[in-house]
């Protein structure tokens, strides 16, 4: 079988300024009354027991769902679960997705194991597609099995943003079959990051962490051209910290980008964005649970010492930065916020952007790796303007990456 725009390494492209888009949601009822959408959905959410244990990202699409369903359309649902590998693994069924729809949203979604027999439900019903990766030809984005999907639709819309930047049958090959269009919840994280870097209102902040600049070396390339100030924490601010001459001894940092972070600081000296590092931070001997912790300088870091969050006076130091601010991207924690007292700079930090946002004093849009547990975890994560349920796409999209699952979209339908 053909297998087409495959995207590895290297080849990615940077995304177009502009995106044309068409949003379903601004279609007529009289246009969808009997047509039926073959809709694109991520609900690879987390089972327990056989059920849903965080549906989560299934609450984020349904009202859209339900929306299309009000203005006389069919939808057929499409979603991947889990990584089965071209095989048909039981544990990975979407049938708990559709116990949960039934159960909690009053809605019959009868699930098609045979996608061979795909076709179109009545109007106003929906149904949905057992899990896409069960067959190999989905990953391989192949021509012919995007084709059998397409032949029991209308209208082709991909509301899963968190899927778009892979090349797959049911986010690439099968939008060029059909009329293509972004679904609601899709278009709400575009807007979200087109404010955020391509229309903000200035000055923008971004609060970046995690463990690692070799995972994040394109992101902070691009923002230092589209940001004024950028907010280090996590292990990638013990490697800045290192470029600038501190001894970081047994912290998290990668030695062999150091190097690298002194070119990254150089460059946004040059594009006027201002990168700020933590001036203090807790150190440990251990990293676990309640370790012994103090609260120390950079310089007073002991060789027997790891930094493993940020300090008082940097959460100080970062709440004034952000008090100027008008926007806020955040992706990734200030520290090791999974194990306590090591959350406290990620928690201190993301309340205040909560607390300005709830003021209305700045938008703020997160989103990425461990971000939403994060914000979850610091009890604030509904009081920001955006939360992406995205990883990877996120990520890149911020990288300023063509999500090819968005490009597809981009044309005339």
């Amino acid at each position: 079988m053909k297998s087409i725009c495959h995207r590895t390494g290297d080849k990615r492209h940077k995304r177009k300024d502009k995106q044309m888009i068409q949003p379903i949601e601004e279609m007529r009822a009289e246009d969808l009354d009997g047509q039926t959408i073959l809709m694109r959905v991520d609900f690879n959410c987390p089972l327990a027991h056989g059920k849903v244990s965080d549906a989560t990202r299934i609450d984020r699409i349904m009202p859209g769902i339900q929306l299309l369903l009000e203005k006389g359309a069919a939808i057929i649902l499409l979603s991947h679960l889990g990584r089965p590998k071209g095989k048909i693994v039981p544990e990975m069924s979407l049938a708990p997705i559709c116990s949960y729809i039934e159960e909690n949203y009053q809605l019959s979604v009868p699930l098609i194991t045979q996608l061979d027999r795909l076709e179109s439900p009545a109007a106003g019903t929906l149904v949905m597609a057992e899990n896409l990766r069960f067959s190999p030809e989905e990953e391989a984005n192949d021509e012919r099995f995007a084709a059998k999907l397409a032949s029991a639709g209308d209208i082709y819309v991909n509301d899963a943003f968190s899927c778009a930047h892979r090349a797959h049958a049911s986010t690439h090959a099968l939008a060029a079959l059909l009329p293509a269009y972004a679904g609601p919840a899709l278009m709400r994280e575009v807007r979200a990051l087109k404010t955020a870097l391509e229309t903000p209102k200035r000055p923008v902040v971004a609060v970046v962490g995690g463990a690692k600049i070799s995972t994040k070396l394109d992101v902070l390339t691009h923002l230092i051209s589209r940001v004024d100030h950028l907010i280090l924490g996590g292990g990638m601010a013990n490697t800045f910290l290192a470029a600038k001459g501190y001894d970081m001894a047994l912290s998290l940092m990668e030695a062999d980008l150091v190097d690298t972070a002194k070119e990254i600081l150089s460059r946004a000296d040059a594009q006027s964005c201002t990168i700020h590092l933590p001036a203090d931070g807790q150190a440990a001997r251990e990293f676990k649970e309640d370790a012994p912790s103090r609260t120390i300088l950079n310089e007073a870091l002991a060789e027997d010492e790891m930094m493993l969050d940020i300090g008082p006076k940097a959460i100080a130091d970062y709440s004034d930065v952000i008090a100027g601010a008008k926007c806020v991207l955040w992706n990734g924690p200030m520290g090791a916020f999974e194990i306590p007292p090591f959350d406290m700079g990620t928690s201190a930090l993301a309340n205040i952007v909560a607390r300005a946002t709830a003021s209305g004093e700045l938008v703020s849009i997160a989103g990425g790796g461990d971000t939403v547990a994060a914000l979850n975890h610091a009890g604030c994560a509904d009081a920001f303007s955006y939360v992406s349920l995205a990883g990877g796409a996120f990520l890149e999209w911020i990288e300023g990456r063509e999500l090819p699952g968005i490009a597809i979209l981009d044309r005339d339908t």
